[in-house]
Formats: C-alpha cells, sequence, structure tokens
C-alpha cells in the first residue's frame, strides 16, 4: 500500500473538516457525483491526529476513510447504526464521516457501506461506547419509593452484564421502570437515606454523579433555619401538605394574574435577598444579611450552577413572564447605601434598576451595570405544550448553569456577567417581562432548597 499515493488528498478533506469554506456549486468543477462501481478502504484516520492510523474509535468522533472509489458510498453503516453522510466531505480518495452516536444493539465491528445498487462492502472496524454520564436527576430529594429519571448518556442494559445503579451507603435500587440511552426511571430504592454521588455501571463501564442525591452543598436558602428574605418583599413561607422537607417559597398565591408580557408585579412574583444591613458599616460577613459569596464558594463561578427545587400545581400553570433571576454585587444592590468595609464608590442601597432600567441621576456613568447586566432568564413554559408549563405538583430539581446568565431584563445579549465572586453578593428571582410573550395566567409556583453547586 502507497500511503504517499493517498496522504496528498488528506489536508484538503482536513480543511474543510475544520470551516474552510467553498465556492458555490456552479464554479465547483469537482462536484459530488454518484459513481459506479465498489468502494475500497484502506485505512482509517482520526481528524484530531491525522498522522496515525486507527481500527477503532468512540462513538461520535469524526474519522477520515482513505481509499478508492468512495464516492460510490450511498449508505453507511456502523454495526447497525446508520451514519450522516455529507457529500462536501466525500471525494475518490477520502470521506469524512462522525460514528453515528447510536448505541449499536449487535456488535459485528464492521463498516457496512452500500453503493447505489444495493451492493455491500465491509471494512473492519470496532466502535466504542464510553462509560455512562450522570448529568441530572429528576428530583434530587425524592424519598424512598419515590419515581425518579435519572439523565444522562450511554445508559446500556445487557442480559450478560444488566445495568446497575447505586444509592450512597451502597444501596442499590432494585426497581427500574425503563432504560433509554439518555433516560433511566427507577424507584428510590428502601434505605436511600444519605447524601451523596450516585453510581451507575454498564457493560462498557461506571460513571458517578456530578450532583448530590439530598444534596445540601452550596445551601443558600432552605426556608427554614439560616438566610431568610430581605428586600422590598417578603413572599409566603409555607409549610403544609406540598412540602417534601420542612418549609418552602410561594410565588403567586392563585388569584394573582400574570399579564401575557410578563408584567410588573414585583409584590407577588419576586424573592429578594439583598445582602447588606442598615448598621454602618453595613454587615456583610455573617448571619442574616451576609454576602452569598460568604455563605458559599463562589470562587469558581464557570464551572457552578444555582440550583432550586420547584413545583408547580396543574390548577395553576406558569404561562408568562421569565424568571428572572439575577446576582449582583455590593456596588449593585445592598439593603442599605451605608457604607461597606473596604467599598470606597458610593454604594446605590436598594433599587430594581437591573429590572426596570431607570438608573439614578448619581449613577448614570455605570447605566451598564445594570442595564447591560446578565442573569438567566428561566421560562419552560415557551416550549410546553399549549404554552402552560407546570409539574403536575411533583417536585422536580431545577439547575441553571451560571455560565448561561448573560441576558438583560429584555432578552438581549448581556454585555456584562456574573464572572468573579464579589459579583455574587445579592440574589434576586423575579417573574417579569424577559422580552417574551406569554398568555395570560394565575401561577403559582413553589420554591425550595436554593444553592449554589460545582456543576462539572
Amino acid at each position: 500500500m502507497n500511503k504517499f499515493k493517498y496522504t496528498k488528498w488528506l489536508l484538503p478533506v482536513f480543511a474543510a473538516a475544520m470551516g474552510v469554506s467553498m465556492v458555490s456549486c456552479d464554479d465547483e468543477p469537482d462536484k459530488f457525483e454518484l459513481t459506479d462501481g465498489t468502494p475500497s478502504v484502506h485505512y482509517v484516520r482520526m481528524t484530531s491526529a491525522p498522522d496515525s492510523l486507527v481500527t477503532e474509535a468512540y462513538v461520535d468522533n469524526l474519522i477520515c476513510l482513505v481509499g478508492d472509489n468512495l464516492t460510490s458510498i450511498r449508505e453507511m453503516y456502523f454495526n447497525d447504526q446508520k451514519a450522516v453522510l455529507n457529500t462536501s466531505y466525500i471525494t475518490d480518495h477520502t470521506l469524512l464521516v462522525n460514528i453515528p452516536r447510536g448505541i449499536p444493539e449487535v456488535e459485528t465491528n464492521k463498516i457496512y457501506m452500500y453503493n447505489k445498487d444495493g451492493v455491500k462492502t465491509e471494512y473492519d472496524f470496532r466502535v466504542l461506547v464510553p462509560g455512562p454520564s450522570l448529568l441530572s436527576l429528576s428530583f434530587e430529594y425524592a424519598k424512598p419509593g419515590d419515581e425518579v429519571t435519572l439523565h444522562g448518556n450511554y445508559f446500556v442494559d445487557d442480559p450478560n452484564k444488566p445495568l446497575a445503579i447505586m444509592f450512597p451507603g451502597d444501596v442499590p435500587v432494585t426497581e427500574i421502570k425503563s432504560i433509554e440511552q439518555t433516560a433511566v426511571t427507577f424507584v428510590v430504592p428502601e434505605g436511600a437515606t444519605e447524601e451523596g454521588e450516585i453510581e451507575l455501571t454498564t457493560r462498557y463501564g461506571s460513571g458517578t454523579s456530578k450532583f448530590h442525591y439530598l444534596d445540601t452543598r452550596g445551601t443558600l436558602f432552605n426556608f427554614d433555619e439560616g438566610l431568610q428574605q430581605q428586600g422590598w418583599h417578603a413572599q409566603a413561607v409555607v409549610g403544609d401538605d406540598w412540602s417534601f422537607a420542612g418549609n418552602y417559597l410561594q410565588l403567586g398565591d392563585g388569584d394573582a394574574i400574570m399579564s401575557e408580557d410578563g408584567g410588573w408585579n414585583d409584590s407577588k412574583f419576586s424573592f429578594e435577598y439583598w445582602a447588606g444591613s442598615w448598621d454602618t458599616p453595613q454587615n456583610i460577613t455573617s448571619g442574616q444579611g451576609a454576602a452569598l459569596y460568604n455563605v458559599a464558594d463562589f470562587s469558581k463561578p464557570e464551572k457552578m450552577a444555582l440550583k432550586f427545587e420547584m413545583c408547580i400545581p396543574s390548577t395553576n400553570p406558569w404561562a408568562a413572564g421569565a424568571m428572572q433571576v439575577c446576582f449582583q454585587g455590593l456596588t449593585q444592590l445592598s439593603l442599605s447605601n451605608n457604607p461597606i468595609t473596604g467599598i470606597s464608590d458610593p454604594l446605590p442601597g436598594a433599587q430594581a434598576w437591573a429590572f426596570n432600567g431607570e438608573v439614578g441621576d448619581d449613577f448614570k456613568d455605570r447605566e451598564a451595570d445594570w442595564t447591560d447586566w446578565g442573569r438567566y432568564l428561566y421560562r419552560p413554559w415557551q416550549n410546553a405544550e399549549k404554552g402552560e408549563y407546570h409539574t403536575d405538583g411533583k417536585w422536580i430539581t431545577v439547575t441553571l448553569p451560571i455560565s448561561q446568565f448573560r441576558y438583560t431584563a429584555k432578552g438581549t445579549g448581556a454585555g456584562k456577567t456574573p464572572s468573579k465572586r464579589e459579583d455574587f453578593a445579592s440574589l434576586t428571582m423575579f417573574v417579569v417581562s424577559g422580552g417574551v410573550n406569554g398568555k395570560e395566567c394565575q401561577p403559582i409556583i413553589k420554591i425550595d432548597n436554593i444553592r449554589a453547586v460545582i456543576n462539572e
């Protein structure tokens, strides 16, 4: 085999894979045409390491087949999984293709290539499947006997090596309801009482969750003890039959109307914790009024997420207004404008400029600190059936990556985003506006266990 003969075709193909622009079809003398005959493959290279020949690769990897008459390939399968062919990346001697993401049900360790007459050509190649990846649990505080869904990837059940799930304390799951590649539904086992990671094992290996079951890390508000609301409004804190553990916060009372454009109603739909106090200097170090960065570790915000549990009754669905989840630093917001040790800049104190854009005259030179400030816009109703979202009265865990806190109050891209420890002093969660209209509703949104945790 003369490798040099085929290597000369690789550079332009790899350049195309990197996104090099191509001329219009009218100017392409080598425009793809399905040819007669059958293909032959001489070897396979990784596009990420074009000097190495491979006989195996992981699902979803981009590889390059090198051979002859590859333009005769009409369809391609890896084991029993069909590949997507892009004719822009097929020449007579090279073919770029992503190995299908689907997990093969029958492993033959073959690539199957079919020409336009349906004639099959085989090539030995092994597809590797990673161990399982555990991304989220539908409800991290589910109790034994509750049905939950674990989301992730590469969940494979095999009769010779059944999928197994282990809770903290070496408590195995004994009742699995359904298994898909990206989701497993099961019943939380009796004896699951310890906080910690969940482990899942398949024939391809084991994976451990980044999230914790019964998570207490980075707790900011649990509405039983510790920090309480402080700002302009205090929403109802309730302990009743809806509770899964103590008290919870409730936005909306079932009578308060949310207009289709998410009209302003902070007295019913705004949770506020504005750091600081009426002391001179203000207290921001510990206890009530402490800056949140003194309560949880915000040293790596780019790797963190804000999490909370949420329950919305089906009788009062949410159908308008974005939940604007907004962290702010002390120079943007505090309970009072009394001095704070270590800060020499004037303090604006308590206000809602990040939401209404009405920045005071004395702070116009820093207007973008409010009007162009990033926050998360959470509106699950936007993709819900009939545009109405509820959790069917069940509690779920919501995860908002801090890397996605990048939109203004109007829904446009923000020029400034929370990115350093000091940006995480205060927290407001206000259902209002967001730039997308829904429909008038009277939502009830129950929230508990607001926390900031590493999410990767």
